[in-house]
């Protein structure tokens, strides 16, 4: 069975703005690890400004592991290295993923769990798909936004449904895809031009 070029689409989009949320709301959380310099241990301060950092949240960072400590360094060397315009949008993103729901916030939180297990040039290709996306109107960009939203207000059947067919219509050749896509265009017009059916006509009675 060909899954539906309709469907895919769909899903293809779904997962584009999937992958804005979880990119977009925390970039620094999606740099490259810099190198840690020598001399200095994991999840230790460098410098005035990271040690300001600390000083601010005392408690939360003594709450913190060693790992985790030098993952937080890291986002914010990161961050300090970045344009004025990427702060600014990091910013905004970060504002908007504070005003999601709690599942929201889980469902962001966990797609960048799947980000970090992720092969590098996979992730290479996500960021791709990323740049391609802020390159879009903001209209269509708002158009998949909402696609996305529809798609999460789906029952959990209807959304492993979507996601196989997804995952057929990603493995076909260009070949077979351009076929389905005939296939299903072919099946559009005939439902759209099909004949009206004739009313019902009383014979007369003799």
């Amino acid at each position: 069975m060909t899954p539906s070029p309709a469907i895919a689409t769909s899903a293809r989009r779904v997962c584009r703005a999937a992958l804005m949320l979880s990119m977009a709301i925390l970039v620094c959380a999606f740099a490259p690890r810099v190198a840690r310099a020598q001399g200095f241990a994991p999840g230790q301060p460098r410098d005035a400004a990271e040690q300001a950092l600390v000083s601010r949240r005392a408690d939360q960072w003594a709450a913190l592991t060693p790992e985790q400590r030098e993952h937080v360094l890291e986002n914010y060397r990161q961050w300090r290295k970045m344009p004025p315009e990427q702060r600014n949008s990091a910013e905004r993103n970060f504002r908007q993923f504070r005003s999601l729901q709690p599942e929201q916030r889980q469902q962001v939180l966990h797609s960048m769990r799947q980000w970090r297990n992720l092969p590098p040039e996979r992730r290479e290709q996500l960021r791709q798909a990323y740049t391609r996306y802020q390159q879009l109107p903001p209209e269509r960009r708002q158009q998949i936004m909402q696609r996305y939203q529809h798609f999460q207000q789906l029952p959990p059947e209807q959304r492993a449904h979507v996601m196989e067919n997804y995952k057929r219509w990603q493995a076909m050749t260009p070949e077979q895809r351009s076929e389905a896509q005939r296939r299903f265009h072919a099946r559009q017009y005939r439902f759209e031009h099909r004949p009206a059916e004739r009313p019902f006509k009383r014979e007369a009675l003799p």
